[in-house]
């Protein structure tokens, strides 16, 4: 409170670090509001000025004020920090730190983002038993019972697969996509007739007790946020059905969507997911696939990676890959074929269902190839 940051800072401190950091009679907090949370509202040089300090008196200020504040703040209890590492949670991470990796070319984060991924199948996803819950709980001694896995754990797992094959191009993480994907589809889709789309839990099984609240099956559809699980799971059928050529994801993505069709339009905002994933099954897919190794190949990456779009994935091979056709099924019947015309060569294609454009070389005119076809 403001009365709080007056009793350890001087007048002329609270003078500075009151509007610095915002604290004022009435806060943030809706349980309190005299409650303030504390962010940098204005520059130092606009707290300068308004204090008619110079900037460097000014910063002077405000770090005896920050020393003072932090001290008071350490009398106080610590939070409770819930160490535990759950499935979902880290899977986002994952996603999100192999887009950084490629866009920012970071090599290091992207070793950080396959080190924990390999962690997750590792300790959490077993093909006969599914996805757990929990990777690692921080207390020691605390139980290691297998808590099942929740329909965020299955597609932001399977979805970060499929970003790390997009990345590497090893095999081992697109078949662990496919993997969890069918077991996604066994055990949370409502393959009712007029159902459709994925329950939030798994049918329990007769030894398992339902957790709490999650006693009843419901189907998420609002970003909470979070991207809702069937939105997610609709964008990851439509992935893995460009690049397997199984046309029942494609169909149980449609259905997935149809089954919110009703409702969708009175979230606004919170539905941004399914946006998204209603975007990417309306337009064909996009695959780009960049081809070789070097500066030129890591340049014709970054090209295709430079506009977003909803229905388009860009995937890094080796000769070696395609040679060995290690690749899937769709690609399997495109690529080979061409390689034998443009061995030893760096090239990017730009496909679409089963076709693609002629290869590429330069990255001006793949931008602008991408261009046309979004």
């Amino acid at each position: 409170t403001r009365d709080e940051a007056a009793a350890v800072l001087s007048k002329e401190e609270l003078g500075v670090l009151g509007p610095y950091f915002d604290i004022g009679e009435i806060g943030d907090m809706h349980h309190n509001a005299a409650k303030n949370v504390l962010h940098i509202r204005f520059s130092l040089e606009e707290i300068a000025a308004r204090a008619e300090l110079e900037n460097n008196e000014a910063e002077a200020v405000i770090a005896r004020g920050i020393t003072k504040l932090y001290a008071a703040r350490c009398k106080r209890e610590t939070p409770y920090i819930d160490k535990t590492m759950y499935v979902s949670w880290n899977a986002m991470c994952i996603s999100a730190y192999l887009q950084a990796a490629r866009v920012m070319d970071l090599g290091e984060v992207r070793e950080f983002a396959m080190k924990s991924l390999d962690r997750v199948l590792r300790e959490a996803w077993d093909p006969v038993l599914g996805m757990a819950h929990v990777i690692a709980y921080g207390e020691t001694g605390r139980s290691a019972v297998r808590i099942a896995g929740v329909l965020d754990d299955y597609v932001f797992t399977a979805q970060a697969c499929l970003d790390a094959w997009e990345c590497t191009g090893a095999m081992q993480y697109y078949r662990a996509a496919e993997q969890i994907t069918e077991s996604l589809l066994a055990r949370f889709y409502d393959a009712a007739e007029g159902g459709g789309g994925f329950f939030d839990t798994q049918v329990p099984l007769d030894h398992e007790k339902p957790l709490g609240a999650l006693a009843a099956r419901r189907k998420p559809l609002q970003d909470t946020p979070t991207p809702a699980g069937n939105a997610v799971a609709a964008s990851l059928l439509v992935r893995l059905e460009c690049l397997s050529g199984k046309d029942d994801y494609a169909l149980r993505a449609e259905e997935t969507l149809k089954a919110f069709a009703g409702v969708v339009e009175h979230f606004g905002l919170y539905v941004g997911s399914f946006g998204l994933a209603l975007q990417a099954l309306a337009h064909p897919q996009l695959q780009v696939v960049v081809v070789g190794d070097g500066e030129l190949a890591r340049r014709l990456e970054a090209a295709a990676l430079f506009r977003y779009a909803a229905n388009k994935s860009v995937v890094r091979l080796t000769e070696a890959q395609i040679e060995k056709r290690e690749m899937p099924q769709a690609l399997c019947e495109t690529l080979p074929k061409l390689q034998e015309l443009w061995r030893g060569k760096t090239y990017a294609l730009v496909c679409s269902g089963a076709s693609c454009m002629p290869p590429i070389t330069d990255e001006e005119t793949l931008m602008g190839s991408l261009a046309e076809a979004m």
